[in-house]
C-alpha cells in the first residue's frame, strides 16, 4: 500500500466537546409515547444561592406592562410541575432541575425551531419528523421521553444555553437536508474499500453498543480518501447506523474502539486521532496528503456540530507511542469530562485486553482484542 510522502503538522485539537436507525427528515406519523427505562447519568448543574431559596415550583409571574418577559435561564433549581405528569425513563429521571427548566423552554420553542430548520416546508411547525429513529412532534414533544433525551443532548452540548442549543439544532436539521440523509443511507459503498473500516459488534457491561473504527492493515488508504465526499458520506452513514443501536430509553451513548489493524511503527502507521468531540478517525501524523487532511477537517466539523453527546468512551488501540505525546501536548486544552472519555490502550494483545476487558465482557470482545468472540 502506497503512503503519501508529504509530511504535515499535527492538527490542533479544539477544546470544546460535542460527537446513527436510519433517520429521515421526511414527515411521518407521530409515535405513541413510550415509557420504558434509560440510564446515562446527567452532568450536575450549578444553582445560584437565590435559586435554592425558591419556595414554589409554580408558573412564573406574568411580565408587567411595558416590561419584556425575562428569557428563561438554565440555572434555576425549580423543577417544572409538568415534568411529573409526562412519560419518564431512567434517563429523564436523572435530569437536574436546571436541565428540566431549560428543556421545558427548549420544547416550547420547538415549532419555531422546526420552521427555521425546514424553511422550505410551510407546515414544518406542526409536522413530525423522524430523527435518529425517534419521531419528534414539534407540537407535543413531551409525549415521548426519548425526545427529551435527544433534545437534552443539544442543550448539554451548549451548557444549557437555550439560544445556542436552538442554533445547533436548526443547523443540524438544515445540514441533514443538504446532505440528503435518506440518500446517504441508501447509497452502496464499495466493499473492497470500505468493507472493513467499520464494525458494530457486541455491547459493554452496561449495554452500550461497541463500535470499531479500524484503519491500516491491507487497506488502500489512498482509495479510502481518494474521493473525500464519498468518504464523508460513508462515515456519516456508519455513524447513523451506530446511533441506530441506541434506544434513547435505557441506552443513549456508545463506546468506540479506534485504531489500526496491526501494530505499526510511528513511521508506518495510519492512525486515528480524535478531536475533543471524539468523532474523527483516519489521520496520519507522519505523512498526510491533501485529501486525508480535508476529510479530517470536514468530518470533525460534522460530528462536532451535528452528533452531540453520543460517546461514552473512546479507546485508541495499536497506535504508536507518538499518540501519548499528542495527548500530553493538548491535555491542558481538554476538559476533565473529555479526558475521562479518552483511553490509549497501546499496542499488543495484552495491553489491549487489559484496557478493554474492564468495560467489555470477554464473550462480547473479539478474539483479536483479547476476548472470546468470533467477530470480524
Amino acid at each position: 500500500m502506497s503512503e503519501p510522502t508529504t509530511a504535515a503538522p499535527v492538527e490542533s485539537i479544539p477544546a470544546t466537546q460535542a460527537e446513527p436507525t436510519e433517520p429521515t427528515t421526511a414527515p411521518v406519523k407521530a409515535l405513541e409515547p413510550t415509557a420504558t427505562s434509560e440510564e446515562t447519568p446527567a452532568a450536575p448543574a450549578e444553582t445560584t444561592a437565590a435559586e435554592t431559596t425558591a419556595a414554589k415550583p409554580s408558573q412564573a409571574p406574568e411580565p408587567t406592562q411595558g416590561q419584556p418577559a425575562a428569557e428563561p435561564t438554565a440555572t434555576s433549581s425549580e423543577k417544572p410541575a409538568s415534568s411529573a405528569e409526562e412519560p419518564q425513563s431512567p434517563l429523564t429521571k436523572k435530569f437536574t432541575d436546571a436541565e428540566w427548566k431549560a428543556l421545558t423552554e427548549f420544547r416550547r420553542q420547538l415549532p419555531d425551531i422546526f420552521a427555521d430548520g425546514f424553511p422550505d416546508n410551510p407546515k414544518a411547525k406542526e409536522q413530525p419528523i423522524t430523527f435518529w429513529g425517534v419521531t419528534i412532534d414539534p407540537a407535543h414533544p413531551e409525549k415521548d421521553a426519548r425526545v427529551s433525551v435527544i433534545l437534552m443532548k443539544f442543550l448539554r452540548a451548549r451548557n444549557l444555553s437555550i439560544s445556542e442549543a436552538r442554533e445547533m439544532l436548526v443547523n443540524t436539521f438544515r445540514w441533514r437536508t443538504s446532505i440528503d440523509i435518506d440518500a446517504v443511507m441508501k447509497e452502496e459503498f464499495p466493499q473492497d474499500i470500505f468493507g472493513n473500516l467499520g464494525h458494530i459488534y457486541g455491547h459493554d457491561k452496561e449495554g452500550r453498543p461497541v463500535v470499531y473504527n479500524i484503519y491500516g492493515g491491507n487497506q488502500d488508504l489512498k482509495a479510502v480518501f481518494g474521493d473525500v465526499q464519498r468518504f464523508i458520506r460513508w462515515r456519516v452513514a456508519f455513524m447513523e447506523k451506530s446511533v441506530a443501536q441506541l434506544d434513547f430509553l435505557e441506552i443513549d451513548q456508545m463506546i468506540q474502539v479506534h485504531g489500526t489493524n496491526v501494530q505499526s511503527s510511528s513511521a508506518e502507521c495510519k492512525l486515528s486521532v480524535a478531536s475533543p468531540q471524539l468523532d474523527y478517525e483516519g489521520v496520519s501524523f507522519t505523512s498526510r496528503d491533501a485529501n486525508s487532511k480535508a476529510a479530517a477537517s470536514e468530518a470533525t466539523n460534522i460530528f462536532q456540530s451535528h452528533y452531540p453527546e453520543l460517546l461514552y468512551k473512546k479507546f485508541f488501540i495499536n497506535v504508536p507511542t507518538i499518540l501519548n505525546w499528542v495527548f500530553w501536548i493538548f491535555k491542558p486544552l481538554l476538559s476533565a469530562n473529555t479526558l475521562a472519555k479518552m483511553s490509549v490502550a497501546g499496542t499488543g494483545h495484552h495491553a489491549i485486553k487489559k484496557a478493554l476487558l474492564p468495560f467489555i465482557n470477554a464473550d462480547q470482545l473479539p478474539k483479536r482484542y483479547g476476548g472470546e468472540a468470533e467477530a470480524f
